[in-house]
């Protein structure tokens, strides 16, 4: 093992370089200074220097490059070490040292890479074994029409006569198999044969958003954030900024430690990198079985930090970002089963002061009376409570669950922050 020896910082090191001539360095002031002379001679000058046998590279980048970001200057009771004595110690190659290595002490730079090491976070990153599902996924068989919140009569045909049924006010969407302009007005034929005045605007554009697949359980937390969000030096409203931002819903980034700051928790994605936890959607693997599970496979929602996680054989298979019910319309905790599997279906509540009536929704998994995971084409974004009940998806994510779940898997629905509330009677019987 290479060793350094460590130098009293009001000396001169000699540093010796293979196939270089010799330089001093000072390590104080961390620059290179001339050979003084007759620096190979005998006797009291060669020992007014104490030889350090590093390479200079190494020796610059640690010295200037770790240390001055180093986390024991954040934290420091890190820093405390053994004092240097007159003649000087030996100090191990800067590395991660879990355990005492017996000859040679793990100071300086190794200090600051092993606490590193401990918390997940090797120089350079390790890296998730991950991989983007099938694009195709994305694609439904529909065209959908988002009419205004009005009374919108289904006629006979374009400017027919009313049938006497129409659509309240409310949340409303439907398909169409068809689009006509007679000159006086746009008209849309359903796929019932029925026809609506085009009060209301078409959906051109379905999220493709997707999560990711995964080969092997990471060993950290990790997520994405759902806003364009800038990333810090150090946690805190106040710290300047790192020089570059995360990307919503592209950029994946792996959580070593968080800190409580200004009253907000930080979350620690990188070395003098720090994101605003509740700006960000955080999966934290656990492959152990929620309590009452009794097979290897099972679905995790998270609706603190708005993420579902898929288990099979014990492994994180499947990660994404949902949105969850919105109070008072909460996604209730609990344990339950999937009961029920369709490929589309038609959601709808008839009560005039919560009229909603959605067609064609994609690859419904129902699990807790009307409340399932479903595709939601009608939202572009996701990492926030918004529906009524149910486990909303993008419909790539609802694709790939669908086809990899059955009637009978685990669905786990908890949420860590408590702030849920569990009584029965605050759920009703119906949700989207």
């Amino acid at each position: 093992m290479k060793k350094i020896i460590l130098c009293r910082t009001n000396v001169f090191a000699r540093v010796f370089l293979p196939k270089q001539s010799l330089v001093l360095w000072d390590i104080s002031t961390q620059q290179e200074i001339a050979t003084p002379p007759n620096s190979r001679s005998s006797g009291s000058q060669r020992h007014q220097y104490t030889r350090c046998t590093v390479e200079k590279k190494i020796f610059l980048f640690i010295l200037t490059c770790l240390l001055p970001f180093s986390f024991a200057s954040r934290n420091p009771a890190l820093a405390q070490s053994e004092a240097e004595t007159d003649s000087g110690a030996v100090v191990c190659a800067p590395d991660v040292y879990l355990s005492a290595p017996g000859d040679c002490l793990p100071l300086g730079p190794s200090v600051y890479i092993t606490e590193m090491a401990k918390l997940g976070l090797t120089f350079p990153p390790r890296l998730l074994s991950t991989q983007k599902p099938d694009p195709s996924l994305t694609r439904v068989p529909y065209l959908y029409f988002h009419l205004e919140e009005d009374n919108v009569p289904i006629l006979s045909g374009p400017a027919g006569a009313e049938t006497g049924q129409s659509y309240l006010p409310g949340f409303v969407y439907v398909s169409y198999i068809d689009r006509v302009d007679t000159g006086r007005g746009i008209y849309y034929m359903l796929q019932n044969g029925g026809w609506i005045p085009g009060k209301g605007a078409r959906v051109s554009e379905i999220s493709s958003y997707q999560g990711l697949e995964f080969d092997s359980t990471p060993h950290n937390a990790f997520g994405w954030s759902f806003e364009y969000i800038p990333v810090k030096q150090a946690p805190g409203y106040n710290t300047p900024e790192a020089g570059f931002y995360l990307n919503p819903f592209i950029d994946i980034f792996q959580v070593y430690a968080t800190q409580n700051v200004d009253g907000a928790d930080w979350n620690m994605i990188g070395s003098g990198q720090w994101v605003e936890a509740r700006k960000v959607a955080i999966v934290n693997p656990n492959t152990t079985p929620p309590e009452g599970v009794t097979t290897g496979r099972w679905i995790d929602v998270d609706l603190a930090e708005q993420t579902l996680a898929v288990y099979d054989n014990y492994e994180l298979v499947f990660a994404t970002v949902i949105a969850s019910g919105l109070e008072p319309f909460w996604t209730r905790p609990g344990l339950f089963q999937i009961y029920q599997k369709k490929e589309t279906e038609n959601m709808r509540n008839n009560d005039p002061s919560d009229f909603y009536y959605l067609d064609n929704v994609p690859w419904t998994m129902y699990f807790d009376k009307a409340r399932a995971l479903h595709g939601a084409y009608w939202r572009t974004r996701f990492g926030y409570p918004q529906s009524h009940g149910c486990v909303n998806l993008s419909v790539g994510d609802s694709h790939w669950l669908f086809k990899w779940a059955y009637e009978g898997d685990w669905v786990y629905i908890h949420d860590p922050s408590g702030l849920t509330p569990t009584d029965p009677a605050l759920y009703k019987d119906w949700a989207y």
